[in-house]
């Protein structure tokens, strides 16, 4: 991956040529199989999520197990975990900050000191920072409308779960599932 000023500019290696360098580099690529677009789409959510394959593959048995599309409860799922609602409420700059935020105990869940980066919040749970003078300014463009942020006081309330159309997120999550049922 090309990073700096460099590939900002026209002279980035990837606006001269969009393919891969050396001989092969221009020859056609193989098309995938069924199972090669469910294992990217699959490590794709991983690693937006920033989860290990043990943590998520738990995320989609319990989705599995929740009652209603399966899909949608997973992407609800991995919504509703404390880390990535840390970084959606602007707590963080990324989904690893948040993380690392959650795992130091700098968070408050409904006023208690949590330090576990999948805690599931519910509906009506609070979340703020431990100390809300170290938190420089939270964003308040761009947190989800299923979460109300209240910027004067640097908190953060769950007002529902999301629907799956509330969430973001560009995944095919079919297909995530498909690979766990095989």
């Amino acid at each position: 991956m090309i990073k700096g000023e460099r590939c900002l500019s026209p002279k980035c290696a990837m606006v001269k040529r969009a393919f891969a360098p050396g001989q092969h580099g221009q020859s056609s690529f193989t098309k995938l199989s069924e199972y090669g677009k469910q294992l990217r789409e699959k490590q794709k959510t991983r690693r937006i999520y920033g989860l290990g394959e043990s943590q998520f593959a738990s995320c989609a048995s319990k989705a599995a197990n929740i009652e209603g599309n399966t899909g949608d409860n997973l992407m609800k799922t991995l919504e509703t975990r404390l880390d990535n609602v840390v970084y959606r409420l602007g707590f963080a700059s990324s989904r690893s900050q948040s993380r690392q935020m959650v795992s130091h105990g700098l968070i408050l869940v409904n006023g208690k000191k949590t330090s576990i980066p999948s805690y599931h919040l519910k509906e009506g749970d609070m979340i703020e920072p431990k100390e809300k003078a170290s938190l420089k300014e939270m964003k308040s463009s761009g947190v989800p409308t299923w979460i109300e942020c209240d910027t004067k006081k640097i908190t953060g309330k769950i007002k529902r779960i999301p629907s799956r159309e509330e969430i973001d997120t560009t995944v095919n999550e079919s297909l995530i599932i498909e690979f766990y049922s095989r």
